[in-house]
């Protein structure tokens, strides 16, 4: 059991870094989460892509999108600090309006997506996980910054 003086001190040289944990706690969830989507985006993609990439080029390219948003975010949550904070917001933003663009796309033209997306109709094959996901991320990142200001 690490005792307060290390633990204090690891904390010290991360405010000495201007690197703050953001997987602490309830954020180690979320790394997590983050990590199990990016291997399934990545698997889907990478054989849609090199087996059928004619039959739904937008679908699997799209897929493709959701696995480098989500590495992304996987990387900036490890990596901790501020400047990873601010990227991780801003990319769970992007991630939030690319999952309700494709989801209510796929719900209006449906005929332009013959093969689903991580984000098809907002996630439903990935229980949803996608629009829940970053959400959550940027309710844990503002909470992050909160606690980081007092």
């Amino acid at each position: 059991m690490p005792d307060s003086d290390t633990t204090d001190a690891a904390g010290a040289a991360a405010t000495a870094t201007g690197r703050e944990r953001l997987v602490s706690g309830p954020g180690l969830l979320l790394v997590w989460l983050y990590g199990v989507m990016v291997v399934g985006a990545v698997s889907r993609s990478a054989f849609q892509i090199s087996t059928e990439f004619d039959r739904a080029p937008l679908a699997y390219s799209l897929s493709a999108v959701a696995a480098l948003a989500y590495a992304f975010i996987t990387y900036s949550l490890v990596r901790g600090g501020e400047t990873a904070r601010r990227a991780a917001l801003i990319c769970c933003a992007a991630e939030l309006a690319g999952v309700l663009a494709v989801g209510t796309w796929t719900l209006v033209r449906p005929e332009s997506f013959p093969d689903t997306t991580v984000w098809s109709q907002f996630g439903m094959g990935y229980l949803f996980i996608p629009v829940i996901l970053p959400i959550t991320g940027m309710l844990w990142l503002r909470k992050r910054r909160d606690g980081a200001t007092r």
